[in-house]
């Protein structure tokens, strides 16, 4: 296996802990007094949205390698569904070509027009 198999499992997986850690550490903050609560009824609202702004920079920041590895292992499933594309596209090309049809776009069957 490589180092770039589940390479956006993993990075996802690190991301979600991130974000989970930077909740409880807002809500825990908010809770001692240390951070406003919010206004309102907004307490949750304003402690998730708190948590992704601090986690947002920290995940750019810390995960760049595995976002990296993703990166790389997203370019390689493209670069084969690509080849595999492009194998296809052959085989109806020889195909066709072997059964005489061209490029004409009609059938054999159609004569010329004239004017």
């Amino acid at each position: 296996m490589s180092s770039t198999s589940h390479a956006t499992l993993r990075y996802t997986t690190m991301r979600l802990g991130i974000f989970v850690g930077c909740l409880v550490l807002v809500a825990v903050l908010a809770y001692a007094g240390i951070l406003p609560e919010g206004i309102g009824d907004s307490n949750p609202l304003w402690i998730f949205l708190l948590a992704l702004v601090i986690s947002a920079p920290l995940s750019f920041v810390l995960l760049r390698g595995q976002r990296d590895a993703m990166a790389q292992q997203l370019a390689g499933g493209v670069d084969k569904a690509k080849g595999k594309l492009a194998a296809n596209r052959s085989m109806e090309d020889d195909a066709q070509d072997a059964s005489g049809g061209g490029t004409g776009g009609g059938t054999a069957d159609e004569s010329p027009r004239t004017a």
